[in-house]
């Protein structure tokens, strides 16, 4: 049942079997957070923390509807896209949100999981560069993500900070490139770039592994406190502090 209280937010994205990624993540990140969670499905997947063993994609008529449905029905006040998958959904979603440009979008451009399998298709990368990305308000790469995004290889945090101010001249979206797979940090380090300027988050670098869905957390968490009225820095640092919460549990 929705709390008429709480703003609206929408996932679209790819469904994780095991529960720790996809819009299950955003979705209890979401109900944590305080904000109405709606989702629109890309994908159905068949995976764990270990491999994504088998993958099916809605059509993108099924993509569409899923959209004009919530979006007749509730008043969104944020959204966010994780796993798209092909040109073909990419599109639709472009579509969609060339309409609706009043939302703010969170793009959390999922392009290989972390086993290795392909979540984006490549002509699904071109499309999303070319027709998404400059209807968002902001792009969350890691550091795989951001060096396809810029064209640069990154291999310190001057680097990230670079390609940060790089993605956001080219697409015209800020750009959030998250440091968590860099190596030889002490610090999981992240650099926001936007048209108001440059921000750096810092936290002590986790000491767990096999961390799965932690990329979908953060951009649901910076969606919902879009969704709460806060300005875009401020979402960043909130959600950095929540996701650092999060993984410490």
């Amino acid at each position: 049942m929705r709390n008429p209280h709480e703003p609206v937010v929408l996932t679209i994205a790819g469904s994780d079997s095991g529960g720790e990624a996809g819009l299950q993540a955003d979705l209890k990140t979401f109900a944590l957070l305080r904000v109405h969670g709606t989702c629109v499905i890309t994908c159905v997947t068949a995976q764990n923390r270990k491999t994504v063993a088998r993958l099916e994609p809605c059509s993108p008529r099924m993509v569409r509807a899923q959209l004009e449905s919530v979006a007749a029905a509730l008043p969104l006040s944020a959204a966010k896209t994780g796993m798209l998958f092909s040109a073909a959904i990419v599109r639709e979603v472009a579509a969609f949100f060339q309409e609706a440009r009043s939302v703010p979008l969170v793009l959390d451009p999922v392009i290989i999981s972390t086993s290795g399998r392909r979540l984006l298709q490549r002509a699904g990368v071109v499309m999303l560069q070319k027709m998404l990305l400059p209807l968002a308000t902001l792009v969350t790469p890691n550091i795989a993500e951001a060096e396809v995004l810029s064209g640069k290889k990154i291999t310190n945090l001057e680097d990230m900070r670079a390609a940060a101010r790089k993605i956001q001249q080219r697409f015209g979206c800020a750009a959030l490139v998250k440091g968590g797979h860099l190596s030889g940090t002490r610090e999981a380090v992240d650099f926001l770039c936007s048209g108001e300027g440059e921000w750096m988050f810092t936290a002590p670098r986790a000491k767990v592994k096999g961390l799965h869905g932690t990329g979908c957390t953060y951009s649901a968490a910076i969606t919902a406190w879009l969704a709460h009225g806060r300005p875009l820095h401020l979402a960043v640092k909130l959600a950095k502090d929540y996701i650092t919460r999060t993984i410490a549990a």
